[in-house]
Formats: C-alpha cells, structure tokens, sequence
C-alpha cells in the first residue's frame, strides 16, 4: 500500500514509538529557559579535549549512550544510527559514533538534520527494515564558528541579526515494538529546496524561513489539516527574525499560527543570554526536542507537536564564491495516542 498522500508526505501505517530522548548540552545552553530539561550540560565546552571538534565528538558519543540506556535496550539492539553535524565531512558524528560499533548512516541537512534523522529513521521502521533506529545530531558553537566564520580568539563583532549555534547532541531511540504507550512519528513531509536569494550568512534565519513557510503549507494541503489539529507547530532554528518572517508568510497564504514557537527562541533568554536573534545549530532542534519537546509529550501537557527542523544549505566555499543560501525544512508529525 503506498503510503504517500499529497505532493510531499508520507504517512506511517505502523506504530513508530519514541521510546527514549537524551540531551546534553555545553553551560550557555544549561543556563537558559530550558535547562531543567535537559540530562546534563558541562561546565565547560572542551570536555578535556584537544579540539573543539572531538569535544563535539564527546557529546555525541556520550549522549548517544545515554539514549540507548534510556531505552532498556542493548547497544546490540540498535540496528542503525542515522545522525550527522555541521562540520565537513560530519567529523563531529563519525569519530562520535566509531567506538558504538552500529551500523550507522551519516546525513547531512545541515540544521536540519535531526529531523531528517528522525524521518528517515521512522520511516526504515514503518517499513520493517529495522526495529531499533537512533536518530541523533551534533553542533558545537566554538567548532562552528571556526569553520564557517572567524576562530575565536579573533573575537569578531556579531551584527543583531546572527544567531548562536548550540553547543550539544540530542538523540531519540525510534522503535517498531514499545511496551507502553509512547510519543509516536505519524507523518512526515519532505522539504523542498527555496532559495529567495539572500546571500548574508549573518542572516541565516531569514534565508530559512521561506522553505520552513513552504514545507508547512505543503503539508497543511497533504493531510488537509489545519495549524489547530497542532498544540504547537515549531520550527528548527529561524530564531527571531526568521520566526516572524515565516509567521508573515503562512499568514499571507491564508494559515494563522497562533499555536507557533521555534526552537531557537525557546532555548536562549534573549535578554539576559546576549544570543541576538537566538539559537542555531544542529543541536538547536535536536536538544530542545530530545529535552523539552519529548518531555511535554511524555507528561501528556501537549499530545500533537508538528516538529520541523530547518537548515540553511550553505558551505564556506559558497559563501566565498557569493553564492546565495538554500534553505531547507523538514515536517515530522509526532502525537500521542489518546484515549477515545
């Protein structure tokens, strides 16, 4: 039976439970709004490490741990691990997975990517491949802003529209067989690829938010739902700017989001943190779910979430070469079963 319907979502006929979320984040994260969610965050960003990028690899590695046990599965249980970062070549998650010993496909969707996990993820269990999937994905601020703008002990100034990429891994445990009942994946909507030419990759936000603006009504005409069927709709990592300017969008297209937030508002105090526009990052969306999200879910204070992860497909190379930024965004329907 095909499981299609409309132009861009699928739907899943079998139950694709979350069945454990883990989160571990650096200090600025574990001092804003949301760090009473999260497993752990560190006292300092290095963790003891040479580089800033294999203390990337340290989070992913422990966070991922963190999943399976919170799981009650074996490690040999886990039948793949779907996860990637920011960083080329996905350094950060390959030598942050090389010692769990799993099959392991990397992917890159930039900020993105933890909801490309996720679909992907739900998807390989719908469809019988796999009963266990990890879906995971990484970001490192320091490692981050090395690569695609200055080192810093450049200590270069950071206009009002930036945003401030998590610094953490966030990780879910998809399974085909759950005892309980548990926060399911019911639907998910490819991104297309929108591109409206903004080219300030101190921006990024805006260059997001027409692809986050697409997905959604996509979506919405797919399963004929309305932004009501929702408790919340919230984006990856539009923060601020890119929130509003998606907001603006959807509305002109007829769709009103009373019901809308982003991750990277939710995860910094704007006010007190100094994150300008707010967070960014794989691990923007990735631990606000895995911490936060999965938490309301659980605790049944929200039982639909429309999550939808968004990424700016933009690499140094292109930004040098004045290429504008593509953006991308995934919509992943996540719901509890409720009683009738």
């Amino acid at each position: 039976m095909l499981k299609k319907t409309g132009a861009q979502t699928v739907l899943m006929r079998e139950p694709v439970s979350i069945i454990s979320a883990a989160a571990i984040t650096g200090p600025q994260e574990g001092q804003g709004p949301l760090s009473r969610y999260f497993d752990r965050s560190t006292e300092d960003m290095q963790l003891g490490c040479k580089s800033w990028e294999q203390a990337e690899s340290r989070y992913v590695e422990d966070c991922i741990k963190l999943a399976i046990q919170k799981s009650g599965l074996l490690d040999t249980e886990i039948d793949c691990i779907l996860a990637g970062d920011l960083l080329n070549q996905s350094i950060g998650t390959t030598f942050g997975v090389r010692e769990l010993n799993r099959p392991f496909m990397g992917l890159f969707g930039a900020c993105s990517t933890f909801g490309l996990a996720m679909a992907l993820g739900a998807m390989l269990v719908d469809g019988g491949f796999y009963q266990h999937v990890v879906a995971s994905a990484s970001s490192h601020f320091c490692a981050a802003e090395k690569q695609f703008r200055f080192p810093m002990e450049f200590g270069s100034q950071r206009p009002p529209t930036s945003t401030w990429t998590v610094t953490g891994n966030g990780a879910v445990v998809l399974s085909r067989e759950a005892k309980g009942r548990f926060p399911r994946v019911t639907a998910y909507t490819a991104g297309k690829i929108v591109d409206l030419g903004v080219n300030d990759a101190s921006n990024m936000g805006a260059a997001m938010a027409p692809s986050a603006a697409d997905t959604l009504i996509a979506h919405f005409k797919d399963t004929g739902r309305a932004p009501e069927y929702y408790d919340l709709i919230i984006t990856g990592d539009l923060g601020h700017v890119g929130g509003e300017l998606a907001v603006s969008i959807v509305r002109e297209q007829g769709y009103c989001l009373k019901n809308y937030s982003d991750c990277g508002i939710e995860i910094f105090n704007r006010e007190t943190q100094d994150t300008h526009a707010g967070g960014s990052g794989c691990a923007c969306s990735a631990v606000t779910f895995s911490g936060y999200l999965y938490n309301c879910l659980t605790e049944k204070r929200m039982n639909k979430i429309l999550f939808m992860p968004t990424g700016a497909l933009l690499s140094t190379t292109s930004s040098q070469q004045g290429e504008t930024i593509p953006g991308i965004c995934h919509a992943i329907a996540i719901e509890n079963e409720v009683d009738s």
